[in-house]
């Protein structure tokens, strides 16, 4: 005996992975992720400050994001993308023929995109059928950078690591004027590191606890401003137009590093960034154009390889 619908849901579901495939393949195209963010991704990255429960909301279906453990069922509009999940996917279907209550679907929100804590398969059938809003039961975890939907995952991971440096930090409200944004995931722990090493030199000088709030104001006033004061008028940022201030920041303290060792001698910010402009150079477009034309020619070796 045939379930009710049986036809409608079945149809719908290979609807919807069709969607869900032709959406992958234009990601695929336009070399832009469009997969689910994990929330582990995410909360390995901040620490929310404090949660609040918000009770049940109606949310934009284009803010939820990411899942807590089914990220790799759906894309990021969470059309289906694994054949196993037909069965729950096509019974959520069936209770909105069959006029059926569903309970309110549970997110995690974590500025201003949500993670499904329960119901992605209510989600993704809401989308298939073309709405906008669904009701759910929000807990909100407060960070201090805001993460937008329409972020790549790059970049929004990027911004949770901001986040989570302001919150070890306090720079946000030390120095609302600051401006420090590495292109590169885990750069921001690199930064702490320094932060931690300058804490603990400046309590050797002074012969006491230093907190970490002092040496944040320390470390910006003192260090990084220096670097990035040198930087700015050796024209450095123009030099590497795709990097960004902080990036040049990090390549001058390793640089500060490595004479450091070699020479057994303290030098100081300013004039290891004025050594480093001295020394670094893009690469040039003959450089550019070598490495391209080594990679082309070493594609017909890796196919083989496969």
């Amino acid at each position: 005996m045939s379930r009710p619908f049986e036809s409608e849901v079945r149809q719908d579901f290979e609807r919807a992975r069709q969607h869900g495939l032709f959406a992958d393949l234009r990601a695929i195209f336009a070399r832009r992720s469009r997969d689910l963010i994990p929330y582990h991704e995410v909360r390995q990255r901040v620490s929310p400050e404090g949660e609040s429960y918000r009770g049940v909301q109606t949310v934009p279906l284009s803010q939820i994001v990411g899942s807590m453990d089914r990220f790799q069922d759906f894309n990021r509009e969470f059309f289906p993308r694994q054949r196993f999940t037909a069965g729950r996917w096509q019974n959520v279907d069936r209770a909105y023929y069959q006029d059926v209550y569903l309970p309110p679907v549970q997110l995690y929100k974590v500025g201003d995109i949500y993670f499904v804590k329960d119901g992605n398969h209510r989600i993704s059938v809401a989308r298939e059928r073309g709405q906008e809003y669904i009701d759910a039961e929000v807990i909100e975890g407060h960070i201090r950078a805001p993460l937008h939907a329409n972020m790549a995952a790059n970049e929004l991971l990027l911004q949770a690591e901001y986040a989570e440096f302001l919150r070890r930090s306090d720079l946000d409200r030390l120095h609302p004027d600051h401006d420090i944004r590495p292109s590169a995931l885990g750069r921001y722990d690199e930064i702490w590191g320094q932060i931690e090493v300058h804490r603990d030199w400046l309590a050797a000088i002074r012969h006491e606890p230093v907190s970490d709030q002092e040496a944040v104001a320390d470390w910006y006033e003192h260090i990084y401003c220096p670097i990035v004061e040198v930087a700015r008028k050796q024209g450095l940022s123009e030099r590497f137009p795709e990097r960004t201030e902080a990036d040049i920041y990090l390549w001058v303290m390793r640089h500060r590093s490595a004479i450091e060792h070699e020479q057994g001698a303290d030098i100081g910010p300013a004039p290891a960034a004025q050594d480093y402009a001295e020394t670094a150079h893009p690469p040039t477009t003959v450089a550019r154009l070598t490495g391209a034309l080594r990679g082309l020619l070493a594609l017909p070796e890796r196919i083989i390889r496969r």
